[in-house]
């Protein structure tokens, strides 16, 4: 996992933009009938309110100390229960099958090679009981805005310069202290190359989290795929 701790300071501030993914997760929970995981669980965002809209825990795997004992903040003063675990989601190990394993915020795309998000998608195989699924979000690159935004510096949530490296696949955010934070982006067909290794099913691809048909004009893949019932 690339992942710069010092980004968990104003974390809040760097998610800010992102609400619109909240209830489709948490949608998709209360239709799970059995453990509930989230990938890279970062300071509950995401968790908290699914715990709160279900009633049951969720077990939230990160490698960043600093934002698990943000979640950890944040849950006790929502009254939720969340099981947290310094992990790397290439070790995905669970005691019971999971019915929902997610990965909110385009976490996924912090993993720097095909084979390490080959990794993660056969333990979530493994981890997932039969007809369980998986979901995830991810931005979809676009030549046009990576010819807009390359080398420029944004103010906002908290000033940084972007840099795009598109032989490698893969766009730097450079905070002004120096930290950097790197995603590498992937394209469709390689997300469903990812479900047939791992031996996953495709149930939905949308173009947004409210159900929005997924074209050549969007800009961000919402996944959802099931581990066979026969599995």
């Amino acid at each position: 996992m690339n992942w710069d701790e010092a980004f968990a300071d104003r974390y809040d501030e760097w998610s800010a933009g992102m609400t619109t993914d909240i209830a489709f997760y948490v949608e998709l929970a209360g239709r799970a009938d059995g453990p509930l995981v989230e990938l890279a669980i970062g300071d509950g965002r995401v968790a908290i309110p699914v715990a709160r809209a279900t009633g049951e825990p969720v077990i939230g795997l990160d490698t960043s100390p600093r934002m698990l004992e943000q979640a950890m903040i944040r849950a006790a003063q929502a009254g939720v229960r969340l099981e947290l675990r310094e992990a790397d989601m290439r070790d995905l190990q669970l005691d019971r099958p999971a019915a929902l394993i997610y990965c909110p915020f385009r976490a996924l795309l912090h993993l720097s090679t095909w084979a390490d998000r080959r990794r993660v998608f056969e333990r979530v195989a493994t981890c997932l009981r039969p007809g369980g699924r998986f979901a995830w979000n991810a931005f979809v690159f676009d030549h046009h805005t990576a010819a807009r935004l390359d080398g420029t510096r944004q103010l906002g949530p908290v000033p940084h310069a972007i840099r795009y490296s598109t032989g490698d696949n893969r766009i730097d955010l450079i905070r002004d202290d120096g930290a950097v934070s790197s995603m590498w982006w992937a394209t469709k067909n390689e997300w469903l190359g990812l479900l047939d290794v791992a031996g996953l099913e495709l149930e939905a691809l949308h173009g947004g989290f409210t159900g929005e048909p997924f074209t050549e004009d969007s800009r961000e893949y919402v996944f959802t795929a099931r581990r066979p019932l026969d599995a």
